[in-house]
């Protein structure tokens, strides 16, 4: 009996190992994954890197309404266009030229200051000064808004003292700021973009390009299978297991290195902020790329050609870098969605990593995300072995009706 189990042990691993390095050859021989398991992952960082890299936007071009045509909003207008966010390209007659002048992409914002801007200030009451900007860009909005609002706020102050009884300049501070405060932008100390999204971006990546290439492997072995089946006619994939962990194995042969390039050396090339332990991010970044890889096997078995996995699974990287909690705010996304994000690698991952690459989290202090990832890599690994398992006993089926016919 011993000897009959090593026997079968030895069998298995050899195997095991024989569909390890099948599937790196068919890979390699399949120029549609290696554009998603290689291509992708080097370039597309490099592309979304490049665009970012310079953190925030600058001399937004804006046009400008002033119907006041007053000396306070003169300077209002003047203030703002010294601004480095902002650059006043044009004053416009009315709402519709400026509109149209948007429209036009000559313009991301318009100012416009209604004509009972100088009559309210006068007479203490609010003023309002109206901000339309071109939301296709969500960084024109950041830079228009902040220096009308740094501007406000300055202008705001200045009237105060102006207005005050005061004979002292430490009077006069008091009364502009009554409350000292200081703004420390924390893990982020440029207020950028890149820093803020990159890594997160970085992340999903991962998982996605995983699921378009095992979905697209999966989809090229069905078109070449006589019966549309999932597993090869071959003598060595026998056992559900073994099929499972030689082709997993596979994929994380790759993406180890993938995941080094990506989540290591990108953040390095453009300078964003990496404070975390590596040793403790690499024993973070193993299950999730355990669970991302069962998870697009298991969905692989919805994919019944090359283009399907395009249909089915480009449209959620989007929707998933929302509901992860990081580019929208967690508390803001609906309980449905919260729960739902949680059937997906990425919202672990994402929060995780961020917090141990970004903010200096210890593993510990993310031990929810880091024991979710291994409590999915479990359950998609049961899945995954599931849906072979059927795949094999069809896969039979159809080979005893050949037979037989």
């Amino acid at each position: 009996m011993k000897k009959i189990n090593l026997q079968t042990i030895s069998q298995g691993l050899r195997d095991l190992f024989y569909i390890w390095a099948r599937e790196l050859r068919v890979m390699r021989r399949d120029m549609g994954v290696l554009i998603f398991f290689i291509v992708v992952p080097l370039l597309y960082p490099l592309l979304y890197g490049y665009i970012y890299n310079a953190e925030q936007v600058r001399e937004v071009p804006t046009v400008v309404v002033d119907d006041s045509h007053s000396s306070l909003s003169r300077d209002y207008l003047r203030r703002v266009d010294a601004t480095p966010e902002v650059s006043i390209v044009a004053q416009c007659a009315d709402l519709a030229e400026a509109q149209r002048l948007m429209r036009e992409r000559e313009a991301y914002g318009i100012i416009y200051i209604p004509q009972d801007f100088s009559e309210c200030v006068a007479t203490g009451r609010q003023a309002k000064v109206s901000l339309y900007c071109d939301m296709s860009g969500l960084l024109y909005y950041k830079g228009i808004l902040l220096s009308n609002t740094l501007v406000s706020l300055e202008m705001n102050g200045e009237i105060k003292i102006a207005r005050s009884s005061s004979t002292t300049t430490r009077t006069d501070e008091l009364v502009a700021y009554p409350i000292a405060y200081e703004e420390v932008p924390l893990y982020n100390p440029t207020i950028g973009f890149a820093t803020f999204l990159l890594p997160a971006v970085l992340v999903l990546m991962l998982q996605q390009t995983l699921l378009l290439g095992i979905g697209l492997s999966a989809g090229t072995a069905r078109e070449h299978s006589r019966w549309g089946d999932l597993i090869p006619e071959d003598r060595h994939y026998r056992g559900t297991l073994r099929i499972v962990a030689g082709k997993g194995l596979s994929y994380l042969t790759i993406y180890a290195l993938v995941a080094v390039y990506v989540l290591w050396c990108v953040p390095r090339l453009f300078s964003l902020v990496q404070i975390g332990q590596w040793q403790e991010i690499v024993l973070f970044v193993l299950p999730y790329l355990l669970s991302s890889i069962f998870f697009s096997m298991t969905l692989s078995v919805f994919v019944r050609n090359r283009e399907t996995c395009m249909l089915l699974f480009v449209f959620t990287s989007v929707p998933l870098i929302f509901i992860s909690g990081i580019s929208w705010p967690g508390a803001s996304v609906p309980a449905f969605w919260h729960y739902v994000s949680y059937l997906f690698p990425s919202t672990l991952g994402i929060n995780g990593f961020v917090k141990l690459n970004n903010m200096g989290s210890s593993l510990s202090q993310v031990s929810g995300e880091y024991l979710g990832l291994w409590l999915q890599s479990f359950i998609y690994l049961i899945t995954t072995c599931l849906v072979y398992y059927r795949q094999r006993i069809i896969s039979h089926h159809h080979r005893i009706a050949a037979r037989q016919s």
